[in-house]
């Protein structure tokens, strides 16, 4: 694992941060408020680290996936890996939760859509990071 690797590791990671702040943060608030009572923990009862070290992992490995396999086709290649990636996370993490927790349709499908928006922008990055072959 080269200096490249390491720098494209910390973009997707940083990211998916911003992408997680924006649809949890900010989009979806008034979605969450909407939510059955006790669905979710409440906000002080979180685990953050958890939340982070996750974050963490998904990046890294996303990042050591992209880098042993990309072709060096360019940003539409990241898309094509951000999609083929966002449909294998997005849509257990949507539809699972929708079919086996009492949340709405409507968050079940934003989770989704917003997951498989930031997929594809992880993949972008990672497809500008290592560039054209």
């Amino acid at each position: 694992m080269n200096k490249k690797f390491w720098i494209a590791f910390v973009a997707v990671f940083v990211t998916g941060q911003i992408f997680d702040f924006l649809t949890h943060g900010v989009l979806l608030t008034s979605t969450y408020a909407a939510q059955p009572a006790g669905v979710f923990r409440p906000m002080e009862q979180m685990n953050n680290m958890l939340l982070m070290v996750v974050a963490l992992i998904v990046s890294f490995f996303l990042t050591l996936i992209y880098s042993k396999n990309h072709e060096g086709k360019g940003v539409m290649e990241g898309v094509r890996f951000g999609l083929f990636v966002g449909f294998i996370t997005a849509t257990p993490m949507a539809y699972a939760t929708y079919a086996t927790s009492p949340i709405t349709y409507s968050l079940a499908m934003q989770w989704f859509l917003y997951g498989m928006i930031a997929s594809v922008a992880r993949g972008v990055v990672l497809s500008l990071l290592f560039g054209k072959k």
